[in-house]
């Protein structure tokens, strides 16, 4: 039997694509190599466009529960305190989540798991994939089990989300350009005494180097992220290597470390993400810098634009070319995220003088005063968020309405006798949404087209969100907006559902175009 959908890699990426494509009603395989999850904390950070997401797929007040909020940034220079970033709460106007999570890998992926186990859903470990033949219909993937056995499965479409020496990736022979940044960072999970156990997140900077300390929910429990020192670059270090900064400068004292580890930066992003029958998701399509907490976030995002396009193409609702467009709007914004993460993380790299004067001086003056801006603030938590991503430029993308583009991410708003906006997404369908008014023909229209239709009673927020009274909103299946007309017009939805790239095979219940 063909499985529509081959998933190789079961970390956070595969697993969300995984979730996404159950709620979507499509079957699929995923398989990993490693006996277990992983026990290691690994990336760390999760922002409020994820939640956005585990929202729609039901496990947003699991990952909230069981993760610590990301409430404030306390700047050091040279042991001593010198600024604290209030970020509680910082988008709070634009998400129902205006705050970021700090969420151990390790724990993260046991929620996913579970969340999948209660579906029913098992994933195949100790199987790796070691081939893949493609034809014009299908993949052939090659397996060996743990026992060395090999097996074989035929898929219609293959998501390799197996990290950055991606096998699928290779398979596919696409290209990873790119580099490695200069110098040693290590990173450690610890039990800590002290006056950075307060909850909140510590940045430590001299003209040396960066020292991060992130706090668990688990108290007296950190995450150290930092570089290793100059004349261990290259070497092997351990942890007695690096621990007497924080008991000289910091005050700090380590009673346990149950995880130390090295490592070498990298930025790369794949020359393509889709090739054939296959596609690359996450840190298999792009690896960048820890900085902003960006990296297995992006690789989310990469997963619920992926998942959608396959179950529309697989329902016969869509052509397969919808699936170009993963590619195309995914690769910009990785490929614009690695510059932006270079040139922060360089500064953060660099032992050069200039390097030491910005962190010592400039940041710790400038940043806090940046941050007292409530448009400033508004303007960080936008990009950090992941909330201000948008798909202008995609081919899906048509229209506008007032300050709101089509590919721009739906503006979150609260309804009156109701929960928000963003409500009706849970269940991963194509919609129209209308604040306002709506006409008889649009109700008609998405009638015969079998698309739900949701209308809002106008409030004087929703205005200052960007939305526009009677405009007619087509919202993807990800909460982006496809088509907007700020005259609510039926004939203009027609147009635009009716266009050759766009036009659906068959009337379908809530699929994207």
């Amino acid at each position: 039997m063909t499985v529509p959908v081959f998933i190789v890699g079961a970390g956070p990426t595969g697993l969300v694509l995984a979730l996404c494509l159950e709620r979507l009603g499509i079957p699929f395989r995923i398989i990993d190599k490693t006996l277990e999850p992983g026990t290691t904390s690994r990336a760390l950070v999760l922002h409020a466009r994820t939640l956005e997401f585990y929202r729609q797929l039901g496990i947003a007040d699991a990952v909230i529960d069981a993760a610590q909020k990301f409430a404030a940034v306390n700047l050091w220079v040279r042991g001593k305190a010198r600024a604290r970033l209030q970020f509680g709460d910082m988008g709070a106007t634009l998400s129902k989540y205006p705050y970021s999570l700090i969420f151990p890998q390790d724990q993260h992926e046991r929620v996913l798991i579970d969340a999948l186990q209660e579906r029913g859903i098992r994933i195949e470990r100790g199987m790796e994939l070691t081939d893949i033949a493609f034809y014009d219909t299908s993949a052939l993937c090659t397996m060996r089990t743990a026992d060395g056995n090999t097996g074989h499965c035929e898929a219609l479409y293959v998501a390799g989300c197996d990290g950055a020496h991606s096998i699928v990736r290779a398979k596919m022979n696409i290209g990873f350009p790119g580099g490695t940044y200069s110098h040693t960072w290590y990173v450690a999970d610890v039990d800590m005494t002290g006056p950075l156990t307060n909850g909140e997140v510590h940045i430590s900077m001299d003209r040396r180097d960066v020292l991060a300390i992130f706090p668990m929910k688990e108290p007296g429990t950190a995450r150290l992220i930092g570089q290793s020192p100059l004349e261990w670059n290259g070497q092997q270090i351990a942890w007695e290597d690096v621990n007497v900064r924080l008991v000289r400068e910091l005050q700090s004292d380590v009673g346990n470390v149950r995880w130390f580890s090295t490592y070498r930066v990298h930025h790369r992003v794949a020359d393509t993400f889709r090739g054939q029958r296959a596609f690359l998701v996450g840190d298999a399509a792009h690896v960048h810098s820890p900085v902003g907490g960006q990296g297995m976030n992006t690789g989310i995002g990469d997963a619920v634009n992926l998942a959608w396009k396959l179950a529309s193409v697989l329902r016969h609702e869509s052509s397969d070319s919808l699936l170009d467009t993963y590619a195309s709007e995914r690769m910009t914004f990785a490929r614009g995220l690695v510059k932006t993460t270079d040139a922060v993380f360089g500064m953060l790299n660099s032992r050069g003088f200039t390097a030491g004067i910005v962190r010592t001086a400039v940041i710790p003056t400038v940043l806090p005063a940046l941050m007292r801006s409530s448009a400033a603030r508004r303007i960080a938590f936008r990009i950090l968020s992941q909330t201000a991503i948008h798909y202008r430029n995609s081919r899906l993308s048509e229209g506008r309405a007032g300050a709101i583009y089509a590919g721009d991410r739906l503006p979150w708003v609260t309804v009156k006798d109701s929960n928000d906006n963003f409500e009706p997404l849970n269940g991963m369908r194509r919609q129209v949404h209308v604040y306002g008014d709506v006409t008889v023909a649009v109700c008609a229209l998405c009638n015969t087209r079998e698309i739900p239709l949701y209308v809002f009673p106008w409030q004087r927020d929703m205005r200052r969100a960007g939305l526009v009274k009677n405009a007619l909103y087509l919202v993807r299946p990800d909460g982006h907006i496809a088509f907007a007309d700020p005259r609510g017009s039926a004939d203009s939805l027609k147009n635009y559902l009716d266009r050759p790239e766009r036009r659906d095979r068959q009337p379908q219940a809530g699929a994207a175009h």
